[in-house]
């Protein structure tokens, strides 16, 4: 997403991996992680990046779950140089 937020089609995707009973802790950890930027300029932080960079190379993580743990690294903090 450009504007670096949530979107609603993201947050409805990480609702949806918090409330499943089959999504990873890295999944979840993710989908909590991107839910959190909703609607302010907050930035993902490194253990939910790692954790939803698990869940994107994870085989066994539903397509809902990949789609909030793109938006969550989307959203990762840029290091200044």
């Amino acid at each position: 997403m450009a504007s670096g937020k949530t979107g609603k089609a993201a947050a409805s995707a990480a609702g949806k991996t918090l409330g499943s009973k089959t999504a990873s802790k890295e999944a979840k950890s993710a989908a909590a992680s991107d839910l959190a930027q909703v609607g302010n300029s907050k930035t993902t932080g490194a253990k939910a990046a790692s954790a939803a960079g698990k869940t994107l190379g994870s085989k066994g993580a539903s397509k809902t779950a990949k789609s909030a743990a793109a938006s969550d690294l989307a959203q990762r903090g840029r290091k200044k140089s």
